[in-house]
């Protein structure tokens, strides 16, 4: 069970090492592009090129899907990035149901926890199985790998490597039911744990109140989607890419641009300078700093 592509190398491993996956569910085909043309999920995609039969249901409670569903007879059912599913499909499987999660449970619970691991500047994430339960990201462990964050990652570069551990992972937690040697152990309940809630475009602008490191962090967790954005000149750009650079010369409020007008492009964070690299204005292209400047001009910027 599994939508966007996040889910395709999990069913992808499945498949190439002789797992019988004997259906696929993901979610109903979307209207999608300038045509709104019906586009079918990656999951789907590649369900269809290794003639899997696929379910799309709308309702995952009705009496239809699930007596089709019950109809497979499948032992196990693995889920990577679907939907809340009811008690009546994650209990129906002799041998359970498990989910990957792209976090070492139960820190970063939630729908966005690789975006949020970034944005609170952790060094290590991780991936993690385990057998589904009534509370969303709450049940037994089975296993964790875990994954490294580097200085230079953001959510595209971390979301590949995730995606690829979970598939490892996936296949070796069912290797591990299948021999019947699979270990499973309540998650810990603590008072520090870190939420992963899903992220709105309100919640990606940037706060220049803030320190540098703390924004600079913001991005790389928004970069390239869902994108921190923030307001110069009344347009809004998307900032995708910055680097620490110095000290504050002490001249510039937060949020103001300091700029040569050709190279580079600064902002006054709350305690240090901060350089944009890559942007996009609103109605243009993302591009480098050196392109935007070469056809605009910042109004109200500090000259450097």
């Amino acid at each position: 069970m599994g939508t966007p592509d996040f889910a395709v190398p999990t069913l992808q491993t499945l498949v190439e090492n002789d797992q019988n996956v004997v259906a696929v569910i993901t979610a109903p085909d979307k209207p999608a592009g300038r045509g709104l043309k019906l586009q079918e999920s990656p999951v789907k995609q590649y369900a269809v090129s290794q003639n899997i039969p696929v379910l799309q249901p709308t309702n995952l409670k009705s009496e239809a899907f699930l007596e089709e569903l019950k109809s497979y007879g499948a032992d196990l059912q693995i889920i990577v990035a679907f939907r809340m599913l009811p008690e009546a499909v994650w209990n129906m499987p002799p041998m359970g149901s498990f989910n990957i999660h792209a976090s070492l449970l139960p820190q970063y619970r939630g729908a966005a926890p690789i975006n949020w691991a970034i944005m609170n500047g952790e060094t290590e994430t991780g991936v993690t199985s385990f057998f589904l339960k009534h509370q969303i990201d709450t049940g037994d462990i089975i296993f964790q790998d875990k994954v490294a964050i580097l200085p230079e990652d953001d959510f595209g570069t971390l979301y590949e490597k995730m995606k690829h551990a979970g598939a490892e992972l996936a296949l070796r937690t069912v290797q591990a039911i299948e021999a019947g040697n699979v270990p499973s152990q309540p998650q810990q309940h603590s008072e520090d744990l870190k939420e992963a809630p899903k992220i709105f475009k309100e919640t990606c602008q940037i706060n220049w109140l803030q320190p540098a490191q703390t924004i600079h962090n913001f991005v790389r967790g928004l970069s390239p989607y869902p994108t921190a954005w923030t307001i110069f000149d009344d347009k809004t750009f998307k900032i995708f890419k910055t680097e620490m650079v110095s000290e504050s010369t002490g001249k510039a409020e937060p949020g103001q641009v300091i700029t040569d007008g050709k190279n580079f492009i600064h902002v006054q964070t709350a305690n240090s300078i901060l350089n944009i690299t890559d942007l996009q204005m609103e109605g243009k292209k993302r591009m480098s700093v050196p392109e935007l400047l070469r056809g605009y001009t910042f109004k109200n910027a500090q000259t450097a």
